[in-house]
Parts: C-alpha cells; structure tokens; sequence
C-alpha cells in the first residue's frame, strides 16, 4: 500500500489546507489539466475544502473527451466496415458520434472488440490474416509510447493488416491555447504528472515565463493535489511564476528517454483538433512518412465526413473552463451515464462524469458526501 495510504493521510491533509488557507489573501484561479484529477478533486470534495478565495477551473484534461467528433465518425465509418477488426479500449465505445456510438455499430454486425493494450490487436491482427485490424490510438503523451511501439513492431514483424486511427494529443500546446482565449481566467496550473513522467518538464518553465503563470506538477492522490494547490498558491501570493515539481517520486526532469525516443521515431508533431476547442497548433502527433503505410485514415480513405454536435451539449465550454458541469441544461436531465449528449460524460476522466458520479448535481454534494474527508 505504500504511495497509497501514505498519500491520504487526513492530518496530513489538514495541516495543508491549514497552510492554504493561512497564506491566500485574494482570489485565485487555478486549472488542473487531468482528468485523473478533476476527479480526485471531485471524489474527495477537495474543492470545498479549499479558502473561499480558490477556485478550480477543470481543464481538457480527459484524453476521450478532446477527441475530435470528425475522428470518432472517422472510426464508426472504419468499423462498419466488411472485413475490419475494430479495437479499442472500453471507454471509446460510448462515446457519442454524430448519430451513433461504436457499440450500436457493434450491434449492427461491426467486428468491435475491446482491448487492453495495443499489443492485443497487433495479436489480433497476427492471428487473422485475412481482416484488417485498426486500433484507435487516442490520448495524451502518456498513452502515446505503448502505441508508437506497437506500430513499430508491426513493421518490424512484416504485419501489414495493422493500422491504427491516431489521435493524439499534446499538453503545453493547450496550456498555451489556453492562456491565449480572450475568455482565459486561469492564474495557475496543476501539471499532469503522469504526462511528465514521459515527456520531462523541460517545455514548461518557457511557457511559465511567457504568461507568468505558476506550473506546478501535481500528482493524483488527495495529498499530492493540496500539495500542488499549496505550491501554487504561495508562488502566486509571491508574485513568482516557476515551473515547480511537486511529484518528484515519479516525475524526472527529463522524463522517460527511452519513451521519447519512440515516439520521436515513429510520429510527428501536427496541428491538431480538439473536441469542444477548435485546432490547437502543433498539440498532436500523426504517423510519421515511414509509417504511413500504417495509418488508418489513409488505408481506409476516409473522407467527407460531415459532423454535427448535439446543440444541448455544452461539452466545449466545460472543457475550456467556462462553466462547471452542472451549469449545463441537459446535465443529469437528458444527459446521464446511461444516455450520455457529450464525451464529457461518458468518459471515465470526464468532469461532467465526476460531478455525477459524486452527485455534484446542482453544484451543492448531498449530504451524506459534504465537506469529504479526504483519508
């Protein structure tokens, strides 16, 4: 249990919160760019237990929820299909797409097939010759190495009837979309630490510098966020903008060598759409030209897509920060885990997901969850 019980230590957890509220003296609003966390933040009222003057605006932090909705009926047209294995992990397939999701083409007669890792449809695709197996590659830095390495095995192994529909995306191009919206309110951010864990945090004092906002890498457990809040908050009431690490134990300056370099072997950086956003110069990664041959969208020609948003779906304001989950009309009304408008929602890192989940259903938790301690 260690790096767990060790990490939801309550006096702990009070005697930061007793330094919080000890050193803010003006409002302040910070961002968390994790999914991961927003919901620790929501799971264990983290939120609430904050001064007044604190505020935590949820970022595009869900890897399933920025997936573009041109991609996910990209991946609907591929899996309907004759002939196609489609593959994916499980929380893609609810994921709503113009007018269908992948399970309803699933029960259509679709061969879609939920995985653990890539390396399972590789295995998938080694094993049936005669299909075309196409895995949805999605997600931040951190998902993005597994999937590199997979497509450079299949190279490696000769295995051309592996493709993968690539949609990844990049944290500090955000960061920095972010600070540019004339609608910005963010003062400081809570970094992922897991995405750090790969890429290092070599890209962040820069963008630091330029906004003059606090970073501060932040970890997933109830004592790794007040920690990160803490940091934040002192650098802010400093009148310093630093990079900071705070999750040290796992996140090395230069992250993950060996992970980088298969990423840089296999992608290549390119502008890339955002779900509820827009395109985000430079934040995603494509195959690079000496493994087109393995990507899906130029396997399969899929083009002339057309999209259409569900216009009681405010999805793209809750990922930008505008408003909180619950702020949006259809919210636990005609939108619910069961019958989901937005990604925002199905997704297992999805804030409107957490709002529900922890019954934030008007902004106030029920009483059972108030003030939660956070052991």
């Amino acid at each position: 249990m260690k790096y767990i019980d060790e990490f939801n230590d309550p006096d702990l957890a009070k005697r930061l919160l007793d330094d919080i509220h000890a050193t803010v003296t003006r409002p302040w609003a910070l961002m968390e760019v994790c999914g991961g966390q927003t919901h620790s933040i929501i799971r264990h009222g983290i939120d609430q237990l904050l001064p007044s003057q604190v505020e935590l605006i949820h970022g595009p932090g869900c890897p399933v929820c920025v997936t573009p909705l041109e991609t996910i009926d990209k991946a609907l047209e591929i899996a309907s299909r004759p002939g196609v294995v489609f593959c994916s992990f499980g929380d893609m397939l609810r994921v709503p797409g113009s007018g269908k999701d992948l399970f309803r083409v699933k029960s259509a007669g679709g061969d879609v097939r939920v995985v653990y890792s890539p390396l399972d449809a590789l295995k998938i695709a080694k094993e049936n010759p005669e299909k075309q197996v196409v895995f949805f590659g999605i997600g931040f830095e951190t998902t993005a190495p597994p999937n590199a390495m997979t497509v450079h095995q299949a190279k490696r192994l000769g295995i051309t009837n592996f493709s993968m529909l690539v949609s990844h995306v990049r944290v500090p191009p955000a960061i920095e979309a972010i600070m540019t919206s004339p609608t910005c309110r963010v003062q400081g951010f809570l970094a992922a630490g897991h995405v750090c864990s790969v890429m290092g945090t070599q890209e962040y004092p820069a963008l630091a510098e330029r906004f003059e906002v606090p970073i501060v890498v932040t970890g997933f457990e109830p004592l790794d966020i007040l920690e990160g809040i803490r940091r934040t908050v002192k650098q802010l009431e400093e009148g310093r903008h630093e990079l900071e690490n705070a999750y040290a134990r796992a996140v090395p300056a230069e992250g993950n060598p060996a992970a980088r370099a298969m990423l840089a072997d296999v992608f290549e950086v390119t502008d890339r759409a955002w779900r509820g956003i827009g395109v985000i110069p430079g934040s995603g990664w494509r195959l690079s030209e000496a493994y087109r041959e393995f990507d899906a969208e130029h396997r399969f020609s899929v083009e002339g897509i057309t999209t259409q948003e569900s216009s009681a779906c405010r999805a793209g304001e809750v990922l930008q920060g505008l408003i909180k989950p619950h702020q949006c009309e259809a919210f636990g009304k005609e939108c619910t885990p069961r019958n989901p408008l937005g990604a925002t929602m199905v997704s297992s890192e999805g804030a409107c997901a957490a709002y529900y989940l922890y019954r934030r259903l008007g902004g106030t938790p029920a009483p059972a969850r108030e003030a939660a301690p956070v052991g």
